[in-house]
């Protein structure tokens, strides 16, 4: 009766996490690629995924504070933050990565930083949102 319980709250908490946009389409996706081979595939890619990234976000955030900046640098880490992001369903840190690319397409420091700001507190929530 408990686990059938907890099923039904991970459920629930899964389909909230779509509904609110944190999660999209590519998550279903890594979900079909678990199977009995590899058991914990999801936990195991989503937990990948929090443990480089941060080091990323580090990497641009000293690049914002260097001058002059090296947007191309720039670029390839939030780049890894996109790809990455994107092929685990974090739709919010994706489409957020995505403005930061689009700010550093124009050299623009300021948003950039802005970008990368908001970019960090969705990829909080989204990591306390799947513990």
């Amino acid at each position: 009766m408990e686990k059938n319980h907890l099923a039904i709250q991970a459920a629930l908490m899964r389909q909230s996490l779509f509904s609110q946009g944190y999660l999209d389409g590519h998550f279903i996706q890594l979900e079909e690629l678990q199977d009995e081979t590899e058991p914990n595939f999801v936990e195991d890619t989503i937990n990948l995924f929090f443990r480089e990234s941060p080091q990323f976000i580090v990497f641009i955030e000293r690049g914002l504070d260097k001058s002059p900046i090296d947007f191309n640098t720039l670029d390839g880490y939030i780049h890894k933050i996109k790809g990455s992001s994107s092929s685990i369903g974090a739709k919010k840190v994706s489409d957020l990565a995505l403005e930061f690319r689009y700010y550093c397409d124009a050299r623009d420091a300021e948003r950039c930083k802005k970008a990368l700001e908001k970019l960090k507190i969705e990829h909080a929530i989204l990591k306390e949102k799947l513990k």
